[in-house]
């Protein structure tokens, strides 16, 4: 078994997907060895990449695991002569990942998306682990609606929010909090709408990790659907759709929520597919095909034609859903006329293909 560096840009960042990827390291310390490596600048106690590159070690015994999107492109370059795995989370930042690259998708949307966009890569699925402080302790909950400021839209807090605030108490989280999984144990009932956030960014919601965390601890959740929080959103079976036609509308499901809230035993464990004993049974088998790919890819070249979107399209395809979600997050449509250089652009690429 190879042994794993993961790649950080730095080792202290509040991140959904810099949290997952420390979740991702520690559980597989207990497969193989593992050490982090960071990137950007050097810190006691880590390994520093251009120290690791200037190593004379045997580099097809190890393994590099980059996530951080923003700067995966030019990490799968300067690592091109290594085992190189794309462990990844959210989607669309315009770059396509080579067949020599295989990818750990986050959530059944991004490995949608690189199997149309990279199909020739070898695809796994490995979700992010919900850890088990995550779970309903049946304690007194004060607080009748939790929302998290960081990544909720204007609408949630602008518009929503005040209508609620009359009626029940409204705990609005404007700062990190290390111990979500307490605030979620205080909490009846917990909002999250992060469309808008992911449309002005560009880039797809990676996971979603606090709705799966709220239902795990016992909170009704109301929720957006976008990307991959629909892996395990189901509206009116595990959770409620927020954003729904009128703000009144969603105003009047949240309070006859509240009122008809009960702290219930669950049968099962919402976040069951994503705890560690079920996150360390899919790496096993995950990092043993990877070790099998990187051993057959010394024997063969590759050899299939990519029947994907050629990269240049992919990145046109890529802006227009932006233009598209940019334009639904402010209710009105932009000018035609970037919808029309991109059509006569995709029109110019087929036919000079």
């Amino acid at each position: 078994m190879r042994k794993i560096y993961f790649l950080f840009p730095r080792m202290n960042i509040n991140a959904g997907g810099h949290l997952a990827q420390l979740m991702l390291f520690e559980n597989a310390k207990s497969i193989c060895p593992v050490e982090a490596v960071t990137y950007e600048a050097r810190e006691e106690g880590t390994l520093f990449l251009d120290e690791v590159l200037s190593k004379n070690d045997d580099n097809d015994q190890v393994m590099f695991f980059a996530h951080w999107g923003p700067h995966v492109s030019a990490l799968i370059q300067q690592l091109a002569s290594k085992n190189v795995v794309y462990v990844s989370y959210s989607t669309g930042y315009g770059f396509k990942i080579p067949p020599s690259v295989p990818i750990l998708a986050g959530s059944k949307h991004t490995q949608a998306y690189w199997g149309k966009y990279s199909p020739n890569s070898p695809i796994f699925y490995l979700p992010c682990e919900i850890p088990e402080k995550f779970t309903n302790l049946h304690l007194n909950r004060d607080i009748d609606v939790l929302v998290q400021k960081r990544k909720s839209s204007r609408y949630l807090l602008e518009e929503l929010v005040p209508i609620l605030r009359p009626h029940c108490s409204v705990t609005v989280l404007d700062t990190w909090v290390e111990d979500l999984a307490e605030m979620f144990n205080r909490s009846k009932i917990y909002l999250y709408d992060s469309t808008e956030y992911w449309a002005q960014h560009g880039v797809s919601e990676g996971f979603g990790l606090p709705p799966l965390e709220a239902l795990a601890s016992g909170c009704t959740v109301f929720s957006s659907l976008n990307d991959a929080l629909s892996d395990y959103l189901e509206p009116e079976f595990n959770c409620h759709q927020l954003r729904v036609y009128s703000k009144e509308y969603d105003a009047a499901r949240i309070l006859n929520a509240l009122k008809e809230w009960k702290d219930e035993q669950q049968e099962h464990d919402p976040a069951q597919r994503y705890r560690k004993i079920s996150i360390r049974k899919s790496l096993n088998v995950v990092l043993a095909q990877l070790n099998d790919f990187f051993d057959k890819k010394k024997l063969h070249q590759e050899n299939i034609a990519d029947i994907g979107l050629l990269p240049h399209e992919a990145e046109i395809q890529i802006l227009r859903a932006r233009l598209e979600k940019i334009e639904n997050s402010l209710g009105w449509r932009l000018l035609e006329r970037p919808r029309i250089i991109y059509a006569k652009l995709l029109q110019m690429l087929k036919r000079s293909g």
